[in-house]
């Protein structure tokens, strides 16, 4: 099948880049339209109500681009208000959970650690999935004021490595020996993270996944763009430095207000 219309793509802010680029990565031939609602960002903080409203409103905005399938690239947004996205609209949607079922089959110790917001934990979703490895111990620990942090800018910053010390250290002690990043900003997080855990620890984000996801989609649904190169565009409503700098000032950001 053959379809040159974009993919869209949301998330809270700029962590589901991480999202995109393992999209871009994998269809490079795919025109990708990014969305970045940093203006009400962390999602994390808010009720299921307001998380659905604001995914609603931005998946009108990349309908209104045309696009042709809708990846949801912030776990908080899947986890609370895919559903509701999927009955409320015709076009697929693609969905970021935490990556517990690779973590917990394969664990050696039977003890991971899950680092989410607190909308993706507290979600009936998420609360489903774990149900399913009763037999794994998971800690689940919620990242406060990480996404801020990212969101302003201070990812490298002494308060960041302060806080992934007081959120990573009691895992560690717990024997984990996978940590499941539940939260599409927090792969940015993964060099610091790497310095305070063990070797032995291995570290899932879910962004391969889904661009695997996307790639199964547009061969059974949707259709592949036929064009050899697409230049991606990015949207935000706030702080077009910050997603300018995570995207190694390569693009364009457009900031418009949504």
């Amino acid at each position: 099948m053959e379809n040159n219309k974009p993919i869209g793509i949301f998330d809270s802010g700029i962590g589901g880049t991480s999202i995109w680029a393992a999209i871009h990565q994998l269809l490079p031939n795919e025109k990708t339209i990014y969305l970045a609602d940093s203006k009400n960002a962390p999602y994390g903080q808010k009720s299921k109500a307001e998380i659905v409203a604001l995914s609603i409103k931005n998946t009108e905005f990349l309908l209104k681009m045309d696009c042709k399938l809708i990846v949801v690239a912030c776990n908080t947004a899947t986890t609370n208000a895919i559903q509701e996205l999927r009955e409320k609209y015709s076009i697929p949607f693609i969905g970021i959970e935490p990556a517990i079922k690779p973590a917990a089959t394969n664990s050696k110790t039977q003890t991971i650690g899950i680092l989410a917001t607190q909308g993706t934990l507290n979600s009936e979703l998420f609360n489903k999935t774990t149900e399913m490895y009763r037999d794994t111990k998971i800690i689940e620990q919620v990242g406060h004021g990480l996404v801020q942090l990212i969101e302003s800018g201070n990812i490298d910053s002494p308060e960041m490595t302060q806080l992934l010390h007081s959120y990573l250290e009691p895992m560690i002690e717990a024997n984990i020996d996978y940590l499941v990043l539940g939260c599409s900003h927090y792969p940015y997080l993964i060099p610091q993270i790497k310095k305070i855990l063990p070797e032995h620890i291995q570290i899932i984000d879910s962004g391969e996944a889904v661009a695997k996801q996307t790639q199964n989609v547009l061969k059974d649904k949707v259709g592949f763009s036929t064009n050899e190169k697409n230049e991606p565009v990015f949207y935000t409503n706030s702080n077009p430095k910050v997603l300018s700098e995570i995207l190694g000032n390569k693009y364009e950001i457009i900031e418009k207000n949504f």
